[in-house]
């Protein structure tokens, strides 16, 4: 699927990258991403307003939540990639939507992809205490 979700651990909500990094060196980081877009949703392809979304990885034998990537995505993939934090604000329709257009998908898939995600998360909220590692970062601070 081009957009799926990305549902971060319990234990890793509040930890991002505009926790950790000034604002000088967040703005270059989300700046970069724009450039790299082109003015395009990296996802949908959308002219839009973008927004800055951190892509992690989780390895639940190390426990390390490791940064891959910050792209730059229009609000209405953000919304999809954070499904969680969408449907607690009560937008899920909207989400919905906009995930089975960009995959060409039907409600059912959007529901059966969904589940997936859950099971994905209910998983690695099993892991006590995650590690940060943010090395991906190494080429844009000093």
């Amino acid at each position: 699927m081009k957009l799926g979700f990305e549902l971060v651990p319990d234990g890793c909500w509040y930890s991002n990258l505009r926790s950790v990094l000034s604002r000088e060196q967040w703005d270059f980081v989300r700046k970069d991403a724009y450039a790299r877009a082109k003015g395009r949703c990296m996802i949908c392809g959308a002219t839009a307003r973008l927004e800055a979304h951190e892509r992690w990885s989780y390895d639940e034998k190390t426990c390390v939540q490791k940064l891959t990537d910050v792209v730059a995505v229009c609000a209405d993939c953000h919304a999809v990639l954070h499904i969680g934090r969408t449907q607690l604000k009560g937008d899920e329709a909207r989400a919905a939507e906009h995930f089975m257009k960009v995959n060409g998908v039907s409600y059912a898939e959007y529901r059966k992809e969904l589940g997936r995600a859950n099971e994905e998360h209910a998983r690695r909220n099993r892991v006590a205490e995650w590690s940060l590692d943010l090395s991906r970062l190494k080429r844009f601070l000093p």
